[in-house]
């Protein structure tokens, strides 16, 4: 049923999770790979501690994102904060070693690769963000879409260019974050709550530092 600004009513039929659980076993690779300078804690501590949040989230609620319980909310919101927490350190500690000169930055193919691992770290984060925050999360967003959503995409801004019942799924939100942090900026999904316009200038001053000082300490070893 179709109501005024784009609202629709849709069923309760969950986005299936393995799209999120990619993203986050995604993360745990990157973790492992970043160099133990920009590594919070060993190798293995943050992978581990995501990994077993997963498989909570998972057994919890298999297959698709339908079921709302304070369990998996707090699961989904504790994996969520280990994985951007991990990606603020990383960022802080390139940015230090780079302004310092520090052994990550010696070569102009590690520092890429890092800073490679580092971007891709936030930018997961914050499309995780995201899409835990919109809306009161998967499973709420699946049993009701609000007259005023957190984030605003195309298809709510103008639902004649959707399907009926459109709503964002992980896909979405992980599109979102990939252009927030390559043009600095909104692109086409406007962020309408206070903390949508937080998270994402922080993301793109996040991303645009870390482009700059790559850029600026790669040309200086390539010299």
């Amino acid at each position: 049923m179709e109501h005024d600004h784009g609202w629709r009513e849709v069923e309760p039929d969950g986005e299936t999770r393995w799209p999120m659980a990619a993203a986050v076993v995604v993360a745990m690779g990157v973790t492992i790979s970043l160099p133990s300078d920009l590594r919070l804690g060993g190798p293995w501590v943050l992978p581990v501690i995501s990994g077993l949040l997963l498989v909570a989230l998972l057994a919890g609620d298999p297959g698709r994102i339908s079921r709302r319980t304070t369990e998996l909310r707090v699961a989904s919101v504790a994996l969520i904060t280990v994985l951007s927490v991990g990606a603020m350190w990383s960022t802080f500690r390139l940015v230090v070693d780079i302004l310092d000169a520090g052994p990550t930055t010696d070569s102009a193919t590690e520092l890429l690769q890092a800073s490679a691992c580092v971007w891709l770290g936030t930018v997961i984060a914050c499309a995780l963000l995201y899409f835990e925050l919109d809306c009161g999360g998967a499973a709420a967003r699946a049993e009701r879409m609000p007259r005023s959503p957190d984030l605003a995409f195309p298809q709510q801004l103008n639902p004649g260019v959707g399907p009926d019942g459109w709503r964002p799924h992980f896909v979405d939100y992980l599109y979102l974050g990939l252009t927030n942090a390559t043009a600095f900026s909104p692109t086409d999904v406007m962020p309408l709550a206070r903390w949508a316009k937080m998270v994402m200038s922080f993301q793109a001053v996040t991303s645009l530092v870390i482009t700059g000082l790559v850029v600026a300490r790669a040309v200086n070893v390539l010299r």
